[in-house]
């Protein structure tokens, strides 16, 4: 956190200086602010990110012809931090802006093109839209294959996006495949250790986790962990995401004292690394009180999510998809100690945010309806619950 700050500064004092040097217009002050941008970006500020990726975009929107390339990176950028709000269709509109522009501006395969396709891929992904999401991954694939020597670490993260996927869609075996084919790459490029084999083995770990193999799964998020010991300082936040993935595992094996030692190791390492409202923080908190919730501690349980939400309603825009999360994770807990009134109201919040932020058909509107219709059901209003079941 304290880096960011230092370059934050350092940027902000350079853009003083160009405000007084240059013309108002003039194509270093849309760096200046883009570079202040992916600041706060990183910092999870993502208003301020926002604004200032928006005033770089209208400097070179002023200074640069009407398909320049700069002007695509720029609602690219601006896509991914929507992106982020959890604003996917103003992410998916400006990464089609971006797209548009470089397919006037470049050759038909060039590696930008690609990266094009990827994000809005990712965009469709998050909307839970995944035929859509495997075409785009797949026309990202075919341009790398292309434009790349076929061992380029970038064709490793085009089979991981698509084994990503088909992962959502339990296809596991085709995802298994192509996370499988995505490390051979990087075993290829990398040395031994490097942390992104880390990041594969965590990749690999979820799968066979989804497939109910608890002990695969466990073997390779250890081996990840082993690597990011070799490789890291000892409070990245790689370390976090390596124990919230052991924690899973245990937890899903009911061994919950296991996961919620691992996952309170995740949590601390974020405190140390990120802000104090940082939304990984959130995430975190709401996975130490979804054991507590499995042990019956439910005082302890309410009292984390609560404390998830607060930091999610400082970090997050108002309908956030995380924000329906939290509801129901409150919801949940009212429910097993009898208080059915609140947890129909905090699953009815659930739900809208759902409305609002995900596709129709998507699995997760099902498992909210299923919720309210249980505690109509356990209030004794069965039409009701005949009716959202």
């Amino acid at each position: 956190m304290g880096e960011y700050s230092k370059a934050l500064s350092s940027f902000e004092r350079s853009l003083e200086i160009q405000k007084i040097a240059l013309p108002p217009n003039h194509p270093d002050l849309a760096t200046s602010y883009n570079n202040i941008a992916m600041v706060y970006n990183k910092m999870g500020e993502y208003l301020k990110a926002l604004s200032s990726f928006e005033r770089s975009l209208e400097i070179f929107k002023i200074s640069l012809p009407p398909n320049h390339p700069d002007l695509a990176i720029s609602y690219n950028n601006i896509a991914t931090v929507y992106s982020h709000m959890g604003e996917y269709s103003k992410a998916l509109s400006s990464y089609e802006r971006s797209l548009e522009i470089f397919k006037i501006a470049l050759p038909p395969n060039h590696p930008l093109l690609a990266n094009s396709y990827n994000n809005i891929a990712s965009v469709y992904f998050h909307m839970g839209e995944y035929s859509k999401a495997l075409s785009s991954f797949e026309r990202s694939l075919e341009i790398w294959k292309i434009a790349l020597p076929p061992n380029h670490p970038d064709l490793a993260i085009s089979y991981n996006n698509i084994a990503s996927v088909y992962s959502h869609m339990g296809e596991y075996s085709k995802a298994l495949s192509s996370y499988e084919r995505s490390l051979e790459i990087y075993k290829i490029v990398l040395p031994p250790n490097h942390p992104l084999l880390a990041n594969f083995y965590n990749n690999i770990g979820m799968v066979y986790s989804h497939m109910g193999e608890y002990s695969k799964a466990l073997s390779s998020f250890e081996r990840s962990l082993e690597i990011c010991k070799i490789a890291l300082p000892p409070n990245h936040p790689d370390f976090a995401q390596s124990y919230n993935n052991i924690a899973s595992v245990y937890d899903k094996m009911g061994e919950y004292s296991k996961a919620l030692s691992s996952f309170e190791s995740s949590l601390e390492i974020y405190k140390i690394t990120l802000p104090s409202n940082h939304p990984d923080l959130a995430t975190s908190y709401n996975n130490i009180t979804s054991v507590y919730d499995k042990m019956g501690e439910y005082s302890k349980a309410l009292s984390s999510f609560e404390r998830s939400l607060e930091i999610r309603k400082l970090a997050l825009p108002p309908n956030h998809p995380d924000f329906a999360q939290s509801y129901n994770n409150i919801a949940s807990v009212y429910f097993h100690i009898g208080e059915y009134s609140k947890a129909l109201s905090s699953y009815e919040r659930s739900l809208e945010i759902f409305k609002l932020t995900l596709s129709s058909n998507h699995p997760d509107l099902a498992t909210s309806y299923n919720n309210i219709a249980s505690v109509y059901s356990h209030m004794g209003e069965y039409s009701k619950a005949l009716s959202s079941f």
